[in-house]
C-alpha cells in the first residue's frame, strides 16, 4: 500500500472519531462514528484483511450503528445540546487518555513485538495447526498442513469455541444497556409536564 494511502486513510479515521468525541448533536457523532468505522475498514482492507475489512462494515458500520441510532431517536435531542462543557471531565479525559498512550508505549517497547515485521516473522502453519488439537475443524487443520491460511474459519473456532461464552455476555450487556435506554426514555418523558 503507498504510504500516501495510509496517511489518509488513517487522518479520515481519526478525523471522524475527533468528531465523534467533540462533536454537540448525537446524530452528527453517530454519522461521523460510521465514517470512523469505513476508514478502518478501508485500512484493513488495504493490508489485505478483507475478512475483517467486510465483518467492520457488516457488523459495526451496519448493526451497530443501527442500534446506536435507534438508542439517539428514544433520547431527548434538545436537552442534550442546551448542556454546558464540564472542563473537569473534559481534562480527566485528555489525561487519561495521555497515559493510555504511555502505558501502550512502555508495553509494546517492553516487548519484542515492536521489532518484528511481516517481512522478518514467517507463519508457522504446521506448528498453528497441531496447537489446535482434536477440537478444530478437520478441514482448519488441512488447510493450515497445507499452507493456507483459512483466516475466517479460525476466527469463527476462536470466537464460538474459545470465546463463546464471552461472546454471550456481550450481547447480554448490549441488550440490557438497550432496555435501560428505553427505562429511562420512557422515565425522563413521563417525568416532564
Amino acid at each position: 500500500m503507498p504510504p500516501l494511502l495510509f496517511y489518509l486513510l488513517a487522518l479520515i479515521t481519526l478525523g471522524f472519531g475527533f468528531m465523534v468525541v467533540t462533536g454537540r448533536n448525537p446524530v452528527t457523532c453517530a454519522l461521523s462514528l460510521a465514517a470512523s468505522f469505513v476508514g478502518l475498514a478501508a485500512l484493513f482492507l488495504s493490508l489485505d484483511a478483507y475478512f475483517i475489512g467486510i465483518i467492520q462494515i457488516l457488523v459495526y458500520a451496519g448493526a451497530v450503528m443501527v442500534l446506536f441510532l435507534f438508542i439517539i431517536m428514544l433520547l431527548d435531542i434538545k436537552a442534550e445540546e442546551g448542556k454546558k462543557l464540564n472542563l473537569p471531565a473534559i481534562v480527566s479525559g485528555v489525561l487519561l487518555a495521555v497515559l493510555l498512550t504511555i502505558q501502550i508505549i512502555a508495553v509494546v517497547s517492553g516487548t519484542g513485538f515492536a521489532k518484528k515485521s511481516t517481512a522478518n516473522t514467517p507463519l508457522e502453519l504446521a506448528e498453528a495447526a497441531g496447537k489446535l488439537g482434536r477440537a478444530a475443524l478437520p478441514t482448519i487443520t488441512n488447510d493450515l498442513k497445507a499452507g493456507t491460511l483459512p483466516d475466517a474459519k479460525l476466527i469463527g473456532f476462536t470466537l464460538f469455541d474459545q470465546y463463546g461464552f464471552h461472546l454471550q455476555v456481550i450481547g447480554l450487556l448490549l441488550l440490557v444497556g438497550t432496555i435501560g435506554v428505553v427505562v429511562l426514555s420512557k422515565r425522563e418523558r413521563s417525568g416532564t409536564p
